[in-house]
């Protein structure tokens, strides 16, 4: 007996048809998500006999009185399409090839989003002076926590397309996000207005206290402050998405249960894959149980080459600038738990980061399998600071349980790794196995004596220390710190030694391959091993010593 012969919702009866339909089978959101409509209009699918034809029951933007000129703004249309489908049940609204310039658009729950081939959302033009009436729906009011975070994680609706408390809606297809006309967040910009302007949006997708959505296989080109700002979005599904992006790709925020996989993100001015943990929800609130695989990040090729397969180089200037990593901070309030890397490529970009300065605690991290070549900064980034932007009285946060392993970097800036807590609040349990990091090296014995600063209220960044004493690995405050099988090499001599080690207790190396010279420059640490390296005699204490090896 069916499913529907017992009076129980298609749901489950329609999910192998559903994902058999040509068309469909790129919407792979669970059956049990959707209500009966939706079903029905997957199984209406079957009935388009041509190749490639559109299934009947999606719903046609043209059809409510879309141009697709790229002159008209659509928004209009596109909004009257998905309020008729989002009444009707639930469905696809469908994009044909054509170019829809848009004002806002406004998601609905049951509702998902399909962009053809040939098929480009525009982000119309506003004035630089904004506009008085018209345009994009205007930010929302924020609360008495608003100077946690700024304007752009602060507000959603100021977007080209957002939705907000909504459940089961998705966006796929081929198709193009072209932001063209959305401000960057930056008072600079000669050619895009200000964010705070009247009638300008800065994100092109926007999504907050949502659950169960699904964004595959489209590209986004010039996605202003953010390609997507997801905040306390749960059950979110971000799958081969090309991003090509004048700020950052992916800002995941406060957000449960996330895939990020098979993504091309470039993103020369700002950070690629970016989870956070922010208080702009008025509370705080972990990012957690969240997956990061097989995607490529680059922070160094001209805006658009990626998208239209050029590969243009920025210019050399622009290396002190470039991005393009995977960093979870800089807003740290509500903490980092759950959390894999995997299987990545970073290609002229800065490296990984981990940053909680706001009372997060980052714990339980693991990064595997990621390939770095010609990073502009230091390849492993862990901090433990005491910024502390959020509500008085929180407690400084932690960071610990983080394994790294099989990690290969080629040709990193002179920069080392760092590992770096504030006194009495150390990063703990860190375990780096199976890595071979090649530094530029050229580190002066001058700078080898020198003694950075801490700098525990300060913006976390690799740069935020200065020029550092080392030329592998940076490690202060911290508590358990295990390396083995772990290469230094360097391009040029370096009088620095490979670590430089500072108020740690217990601090592991086992079958270290380092440069010649000075191995560790080590002060007020215990606990310490060094053994099974070629190039050096084992040793082992357990006090307080200050020594060079």
């Amino acid at each position: 007996m069916s499913a529907s012969a017992v009076g129980v919702p298609m749901l489950f009866a329609s999910r192998r048809r559903f994902l058999r339909s040509a068309s469909a089978t790129c919407l792979a959101i669970p059956a049990a998500l959707f209500y009966d409509r939706l079903a029905l209009a997957a199984a209406d699918a079957h009935k388009a006999a041509a190749p490639g034809a559109v299934p009947q029951s999606w719903t046609d933007v043209r059809k409510l009185g879309a141009v697709g000129d790229g002159k008209t703004i659509d928004s209009n249309a596109i909004n009257k399409a998905i309020d008729q489908v989002a009444a009707a049940g639930g469905g696809v609204v469908h994009f044909p090839a054509g170019t829809y310039a848009c004002f806002t658009i406004r998601l609905k729950s049951r509702v998902a989003l399909h962009l053809d081939p040939g098929a480009t959302i525009l982000a119309a033009s506003v004035p630089l002076e904004g506009l008085q009436s018209g345009g994009y729906d205007a930010a929302e009011p924020q609360g008495a926590w608003e100077p946690y975070q700024d304007y752009g994680h602060n507000h959603w609706r100021n977007s080209l397309i957002w939705g907000e408390g909504l459940h089961d809606i998705a966006i796929f297809g081929r198709g193009l996000i072209w932001g063209r006309g959305l401000s960057r967040g930056l008072g600079s910009d000669q050619d895009l207005p200000r964010s705070d302007r009247p009638g300008v949006a800065n994100k092109a997708i926007a999504l907050k206290n949502c659950h169960n959505v699904l964004l595959r296989d489209f590209s986004v080109l010039q996605g202003g402050w953010f390609a997507l700002l997801a905040t306390g979005v749960d059950n979110l599904t971000i799958d081969n998405l090309l991003v090509d992006t004048n700020r950052d790709g992916f800002d995941i925020d406060c957000c449960r249960n996330v895939r990020v996989s098979n993504c091309t993100v470039n993103s020369p001015w700002d950070d690629g894959i970016c989870p956070k943990s922010s208080f702009a929800l008025g509370y705080a609130r972990a990012s957690e149980n969240i997956t990061i695989s097989d995607c490529y990040l680059t922070g160094n090729y001209q805006l658009g080459s990626v998208i239209d397969g050029t590969w243009k180089p920025m210019p050399p200037e622009h290396a002190r600038h470039a991005t393009g990593r995977i960093k979870c901070g800089t807003e740290s309030n509500g903490g980092f738990k759950n959390i894999t890397i995997s299987n990545c490529v970073f290609d002229q970009s800065r490296g990984i980061a981990l940053e909680t300065v706001d009372g997060a605690n980052c714990e339980d991290i693991t990064i595997t399998g990621i390939t770095m070549r010609n990073s502009f900064h230091c390849p492993l980034f862990l901090r433990l600071g005491r910024r502390m932007r959020g509500p008085a009285g929180a407690a400084i946060g932690t960071l610990k349980r983080v394994i790294i392993s099989n990690i290969t970097s080629y040709n990193a800036s002179p920069l080392p790794s760092i590992i770096a807590g504030i006194d009495g609040h150390p990063v703990e349990d860190v375990k780096i196995s199976d890595v071979y990091l090649q530094q530029l090296g050229g580190g002066s014995s001058e700078l080898a004596g020198r003694q950075p600063p801490d700098e525990e209220a300060a913006y976390p960044e690799p740069i935020m220390f200065g020029d550092l004493p080392a030329s592998g690995f940076f490690i202060r405050h911290a508590r358990n710190v295990e390396m083995s099988n772990v290469e230094i090499a360097t391009v040029s001599a370096d009088a620095r030694p490979a670590l430089w080690l500072q108020n740690v207790e217990g601090a592991d190396f086992f079958r270290m391959r380092l440069p010649a010279g000075r191995a560790y420059a080590l002060d007020r640490v215990a606990k310490f091993r060094s053994f099974g390296c070629r190039s050096m005699p084992d040793v082992s204490f357990d006090d307080v010593q200050s020594r060079t090896i």
